[in-house]
C-alpha cells in the first residue's frame, strides 16, 4: 500500500472548512482512479470516512445531486452533527437504507464533480486525479466490460457536459498522477510553494497541501 502518511499529516493541519470537518475532495474523470486513491488516503488518515458520489447520483440524474448533498451531508456536518444519506443502489435502481457519516476531523468526498462550484466553499482541499478524459474513460470501459457499454456512452456524454459548464481541474489545489508505483503530487501555483514531489510505496515527500 502506498505511503500517504505525510499527505495525511498535512491535511490534518488544515483549518476546518465545514463546521469542525476538513472536507477533502478527490475529483477527476470516471475511470481515473479516484476511488482507489481515496481509499488509500482514508487508510493513511486512520480510517477517515469517505463519501462516494456514486451513492448520490442515479440513473435518471448523474449530476443533479447538489441539493440532496447539501441537505443530507453538508448541512449536518457544518453543525458538527452526524450526516445521514440514502445511498443509491445501481442494481435495484432505488435508494437503500440511510447510512451515517460522522463529522470526523477529516472527511473525504470522492467522485466526478466533487470539486464543483457549489461544493468548493465547503472544501479544505481539492485534489484532482490528473488523467485525461479519453484515457480515463477507456480504463472504465475495460473495467466494466461490454455489458455496460451503453451506460458508459450515456455517462461520458453527461460528464463532458458537466465539466464544460463547471470544470474542477482549474480550481484544484494539487494534481495527483498515478505512477507505476505510488503517486506523484503536483501542487498548483496558487497553493503552498514547493517543488513537485512524488509518492511511492516507501516514502511520501510533498509540500504542505
Amino acid at each position: 500500500m502506498n505511503d500517504l502518511s505525510l499527505l495525511a499529516a498535512r491535511l490534518r493541519t488544515l483549518a476546518p472548512s465545514c463546521g469542525p470537518v476538513r472536507l477533502i475532495a478527490v475529483d477527476g474523470h470516471a475511470g481515473s482512479g479516484k476511488s482507489t486513491f481515496a481509499s488509500r488516503l482514508a487508510a493513511a488518515l486512520d480510517g477517515a470516512p469517505v463519501l462516494h458520489l456514486d451513492d448520490l447520483a442515479t440513473h435518471e440524474s448523474f449530476f443533479t445531486w447538489v441539493e440532496r448533498l447539501g441537505e443530507q451531508v453538508i448541512g449536518p456536518l457544518s453543525r458538527g452533527e452526524c450526516a445521514r444519506y440514502a445511498p443509491y443502489d445501481w442494481t435495484a435502481r432505488t435508494f437503500a437504507a440511510p447510512r451515517g457519516l460522522e463529522p470526523a476531523p477529516v472527511v473525504l468526498i470522492e467522485g466526478v464533480g466533487a470539486g464543483r462550484r457549489a461544493l468548493r466553499p465547503h472544501l479544505a482541499r481539492l485534489l484532482w486525479m490528473d488523467l485525461a478524459a479519453a484515457e480515463s474513460w477507456e480504463r472504465g470501459h475495460r473495467r466494466d466490460g461490454p455489458a455496460l457499454s451503453a451506460f458508459w456512452d450515456e455517462w461520458t456524454a453527461a460528464e463532458a457536459e458537466h465539466f464544460s459548464a463547471d470544470p474542477s481541474r482549474p480550481h484544484a489545489d494539487a494534481l495527483v498522477r498515478q505512477l507505476p508505483v505510488g503517486y506523484e503530487l503536483l501542487e498548483r501555483p496558487r497553493a503552498a510553494a514547493g517543488a513537485n514531489r512524488s509518492v511511492t510505496e516507501s516514502k511520501l515527500s510533498a509540500p504542505p497541501c
